[in-house]
C-alpha cells in the first residue's frame, strides 16, 4: 500500500521519470509500477534495467547475453502492463563477452519497437565509447553524489563529449548524507547497506564526523541535509538527471523541494572539500560486488 501511495503521489506531484529494474525484488517492483501506474502510462518516461537475473539456483547473477536480455524485457513488459519501455539499461556490463554484444542485443529491441532508447549503468568512459560506437546510447545511470566521485574520472566527460545524458543514482549517499541514520542499530537485519564498508565500524564513526560540516552549510542555504546533497548533484550540471529513491510521501516532497535551493560558488567548494575521496572512510561496496563495476576508468 505504501509502494501505490508513493508512486501516485510522484505522478501527482508532477514527476515525470520513474526508474525501476527486473532484479527489484525479482520483478516485484516492476509488478508493483505495472498495476499501480498502468492506466496512468502516457503520464510519464519509463526506465527499467536488464542484465541482472535471478538463475535456475535461485541466484542472483549478471548476464548479458543477447538472449538473456531478450527474454527480460518480454518478461518487463508484462509486468510493466505496456507494450514499451521508453529507457532501457544494461544494469551492468557482463565482462564475460564484448559489451558490444549485450548493446547490439538492446539496439535490436529498438529496431523493434520494444524500448524506445537504451542506457548504461556504472560504466567507464572507455566502455561507454565502444558501446556509442554499437548503438547511441541515450543515458548512462552511476552512483554519483557528495561521496562516490566516480564518474568525475572520465564517463562524466564522455557524456557530454558524447551527447549522452547522465543519470545519477543514490544522490544521497544511499540514505547516509540525510543525516537520518547516526548508528548502525538504526538499520535493520538484512539491509543490504550492512555490506557496505562505509557503513561498517571504524569507517562509519569517522563518516558520521563529517555530517556537522555540511549541517552547517545547510543551515546557511535554509535547507535539509538531503535537499543540500540533492541541490550539490544539480549544481554539477543541467543535464544530471539524479532519480532519489524513497518509501515515503514525505520524503518524496523533501527531495523535489531540493530543485529550489541554489547553492553559491564558495558553498559547492566548501562542500567538496568537506566530503571526497579523500574524507571519506570505507569503498563503495565489498570486494565481490566492486568487482561487478566497472567505473574506475
Amino acid at each position: 500500500v505504501t509502494g501505490k501511495r508513493v508512486l501516485e503521489a510522484a505522478l501527482d506531484a508532477g514527476h515525470t521519470f520513474l526508474d525501476t529494474a527486473a532484479l527489484y525484488g525479482f520483478g516485484h517492483n516492476e509488478s508493483l509500477v505495472g498495476e499501480t501506474l498502468g492506466r496512468r502510462r502516457g503520464e510519464f518516461t519509463l526506465a527499467s534495467k536488464c542484465g541482472i537475473i535471478r538463475n535456475d539456483d535461485g541466484q542472483r547473477e549478471i548476464n548479458g547475453r543477447p538472449d538473456k536480455i531478450k527474454a527480460t524485457c518480454e518478461e518487463s513488459l508484462r509486468r510493466l502492463k505496456t507494450d514499451h519501455i521508453d529507457l532501457y539499461y544494461l544494469h551492468r556490463w557482463d565482462k564475460r563477452m564484448p559489451i558490444e554484444e549485450s548493446v547490439g542485443a538492446l539496439g535490436d529491441l529498438v529496431h523493434e519497437g520494444k524500448v524506445r532508447c537504451i542506457g548504461l549503468s556504472e560504466v567507464s568512459g572507455e566502455t561507454l565509447r565502444k558501446a556509442h560506437k554499437e548503438f547511441p546510447i541515450t543515458a548512462v545511470q552511476s552512483e554519483y553524489s557528495l561521496w562516490t566521485r566516480n564518474p568525475e574520472i572520465a564517463v562524466l566527460e564522455v557524456c557530454r563529449e558524447l551527447g549522452v545524458g547522465f543519470v545519477p543514482f543514490s544522490p544521497v549517499g544511499r540514505g547516509f548524507l540525510t543525516g537520518a541514520l547516526r548508528s548502525l542499530a538504526d538499520l535493520p537485519a538484512g539491509d543490504f547497506r550492512l555490506n557496505m564498508p562505509r557503513f561498517q565500524g571504524e569507517n562509519f564513526a569517522a563518516n558520521l564526523a563529517l555530517l556537522s560540516g555540511l549541517e552547517a552549510v545547510a543551515k546557511a542555504a535554509e535547507c535539509t541535509l538531503a535537499q543540500l546533497a540533492l541541490a550539490w548533484v544539480l549544481a554539477k550540471g543541467e543535464d544530471l538527471v539524479p532519480i532519489p529513491g524513497t518509501a515515503r510521501v514525505d520524503h518524496l516532497e523533501e527531495n523535489a523541494a531540493a530543485a529550489m535551493v541554489e547553492l553559491t560558488g564558495e558553498q559547492v567548494a566548501e562542500l567538496e572539500s568537506l566530503v571526497s575521496a579523500k574524507t571519506v572512510r570505507g569503498n563503495r561496496y565489498a570486494p565481490s560486488s566492486q568487482a561487478e563495476v566497472d567505473t574506475e576508468g
